[in-house]
């Protein structure tokens, strides 16, 4: 297990999306989750996203994986960078759960890393919030103050900026965390053999929700009002200021009619950014199986990275789970609370499910699509 070692709620007040903090021996005793040779594995495989950056003076090469071997590398300026590891890597899912005083559906991924000394990715700026946690080794960083950077090599897509005058300057140790919100420059140098991880919170952009809310619209077939008026400019090449405001006030009305919005809001923000680790079974359940499973003790857990979600004052008794709509019917908000706030279900809980037949069978489906799987309770 792993707690973090910080008062959250005077942390999401005074610095979560404002400005970064360092938080030294945010975790004591710290245990890398994962080993540098296993981590190494991970990023043999097709299907995980991973990529090495190499360091070149004032420039950085990116080699995209999967990889079959390392000695290309060399033993210095150079970092392996593996994407969602919580997916792929149980062991990882505790150091997750601890940053679970954020809302699951900011959560992006773990991204774990391994370092050779004077490895980096340069200095950059990302939109997201990101908790940088040191396992073995050390790293220095450095973290810029908001405002406008310019772009390194004038590439206004590139993340990469140009050097900056640091307001922070530390070298992080074996446990400590440096939390650094969107829009902060920041750069890291690798001192010694290192192991990190990166655990990042993003929310959707507005190009993304209007992709999303366009696309919802047309599958329902709803958003077919257009703009009226009966005051009409005297110059009939004009567009004017009333019009103008009225017609876009058609988009202001969507977002005020949760009608509109909900269903998509809770498939986007349920949908994992990475390929998930799907745990089917080789058999498939039935409930009279799972009914059986439960009475001798199994729990039921979720598999790694996935979102189930929520949305609060919903016309409907469903959930959100991993881009897609599951409606429980008859079921409580107590059992829909359970499965959403729960990583994993103790027998005790399971029971609430068991008993409602409906809510059975939809757990009975999540099974067998395997994005839950039955597990032995290891706290008895």
């Amino acid at each position: 297990m792993y707690t973090l070692n910080i008062d959250t709620q005077a942390f999401i007040k005074q610095h979560w999306q404002q400005k970064p903090l360092v938080i030294k021996q945010a975790f004591i005793d710290f245990e890398d989750p994962i080993a540098a040779d296993e981590l190494a594995g991970l990023a043999c495989e097709e299907e995980i996203s991973s990529r090495v950056v190499i360091t070149k003076g004032n420039d950085w090469d990116v080699v995209q994986g999967p990889f079959e071997d390392y000695d290309q590398f060399g033993e210095d300026n150079w970092q392996l960078l593996v994407q969602a590891v919580n997916h792929w890597y149980p062991d990882s899912q505790p150091l997750v759960e601890a940053f679970r005083f954020l809302p699951d559906w900011r959560f992006d991924d773990l991204m774990a890393s391994f370092a050779t000394p004077g490895g980096g990715v340069g200095p950059h700026i990302d939109n997201y919030d990101v908790f940088i946690i040191q396992g073995d080794g050390e790293r220095r960083w450095k973290v810029g103050d908001k405002g406008q950077h310019k772009r390194r090599g004038d590439n206004p897509n590139s993340p990469l900026v140009d050097d900056f005058e640091p307001i922070i300057d530390v070298i992080l140790q074996k446990g400590d965390v440096l939390y650094i919100p969107p829009g902060y420059p920041h750069c890291g140098e690798t001192l010694s053999l290192a192991l990190s991880y990166s655990i990042g919170f993003r929310a959707p952009s507005q190009q993304e929700l209007l992709t999303e809310l366009a696309d919802t619209l047309i599958d329902s077939n709803q958003g077919q009002k257009r703009f009226t008026s009966s005051d009409e400019p005297a110059q009939p090449g004009l567009i004017s200021q009333t019009h103008q405001q009225g017609i876009m006030d058609l988009l202001a009305q969507l977002a005020q009619d949760p009608a509109s919005y909900q269903t998509m809001l809770g498939k986007l923000l349920s949908q994992s950014r990475f390929e998930l680790d799907v745990c089917e079974g080789e058999e498939p359940l039935t409930a009279a199986d799972l009914l059986e499973a439960v009475e001798q003790g199994a729990i039921i857990q979720r598999i790694g990275g996935l979102k189930v979600l929520q949305l609060e004052q919903d016309s409907e008794p469903r959930l959100f789970i991993n881009g897609d709509v599951y409606v429980f019917d008859d079921a409580s908000n107590e059992m829909l609370q359970l499965l959403a706030n729960k990583v994993r279900l103790t027998p005790q809980e399971a029971n609430l499910f068991t008993a409602n037949a409906a809510a059975l069978e939809v757990l009975t489906g999540l099974l067998n699509q395997g994005l839950f799987y039955l597990a032995e309770d290891e706290s008895e």
